[in-house]
């Protein structure tokens, strides 16, 4: 695309977290929704009206996919929906961020990483909290050495949804669980605490409720070498939501919600605490879109911040983590 050309953006499943996005995106030079896709045209035309008048609007997948003012799609419907969505991108050329998780099941990720490495397209699973400045600075830290040797990890990830029909928290049909839903977040962030080291094994303990999904969860992840990450998530109760990286010389706490902080503190050994605050310049999601239209433009088929190998090690974990539960989704 040229430099010149605002960057236009196809948006599929109008929904809430769709508004995140789109209140994001409104803040981006450079940036555009230019298409909005829902599973009904009234739907989509209602979001239209509402961010982004004059969007192209419908039901039509393949039509927005076919607009030479889309370059890029972002997929936000219900997790079960996101391959037939991400995929049908991916088919016609259009480079894809899409919601975390970027598919509910490992095989799926799979096919999926395959045929964005096969065209050498733009894939990236939406995982906010890595790009967050916060999260950035906890790097800068960790990098740095000030509190040594990662040693363990401590996280909570717990809200108050009670049951209610039809949430799709509670519904083994779109996905529903914990882990998958949330979870997922205590996942990632205890893989930014030691990248690229891979799990070796676990514990965990699960309730499960609803259509026989997990609806409170805790598990230890084994990372070798005596390091752990505890961690509890679920829709049962809440909790104080913060993330805690324990180390050799100091400890690092990411203040709750640790998924969307803005605060962090360093407790390193001799020297008195310190808080840095790193609030968002709109909502949050505006540096995962950065990040990647900066990909995209610069050609490339993956962030170097959220690799495919990535989300594909976090899907295969919680895979695993099901299995042992014994949770299974109707669409595998």
């Amino acid at each position: 695309m040229p430099s010149s050309e605002p960057f236009g953006w196809a948006l599929v499943g109008p929904g809430n977290i769709a508004r995140r996005f789109a209140g994001a995106l409104r803040a981006i030079d450079g940036a555009r929704l230019a298409a909005v896709v829902g599973r009904d045209d009234a739907r989509a035309a209602a979001f239209a009206r509402e961010w982004a008048y004059g969007a192209w609007h419908g039901s039509d997948l393949a039509a927005a996919l076919a607009r030479a003012d889309v370059h890029a799609v972002y997929v936000c419907t219900p997790h079960p929906f996101h391959a037939n969505a991400v995929r049908a991108a991916l088919e016609a050329g259009k480079p894809v961020l899409c919601e975390k998780p970027l598919t509910p099941t490992a095989a799926t990720t799979r096919a999926l990483v395959a045929l964005s490495r096969a065209k050498r397209l733009f894939l990236m699973e939406a995982v906010w909290t890595r790009f967050l400045p916060i999260v950035a600075q906890v790097r800068a830290w960790l990098e740095g050495g000030a509190i040594g040797e990662v040693r363990a990890m401590q996280s909570s990830f717990c809200i108050d949804r009670p049951f209610k029909p039809g949430d799709r928290r509670y519904t083994a049909a779109l996905g529903g669980g914990a882990l998958l839903d949330i979870g997922l977040y205590n996942i990632t962030v205890s893989r930014i605490a030691l990248p690229g080291v891979p799990v070796q094994g676990f514990d965990l303990r699960a309730t499960l409720g609803g259509e026989n999904v997990d609806v409170q969860f805790a598990a230890t992840l084994d990372f070798g070498a005596g390091r752990t990450s505890q961690f509890t998530c679920g829709f049962l109760g809440s909790a104080d939501n913060a993330f805690r990286i324990l180390g050799a010389r100091g400890h690092i706490t990411v203040h709750g919600g640790f998924w969307e902080s803005t605060r962090a503190t360093l407790a390193s050994e001799g020297q008195p605490p310190q808080t840095v605050d790193a609030p968002f310049r709109v909502n949050g999601f505006e540096y995962e879109i950065e990040e990647a239209m900066r990909c995209i433009r610069a050609g490339l088929p993956e962030s170097p911040l959220l690799p495919l190998a990535e989300s594909l090690a976090v899907v295969e974990l919680i895979d695993a983590m099901r299995e042992r539960i014994g949770v299974r989704y109707p669409f595998e």
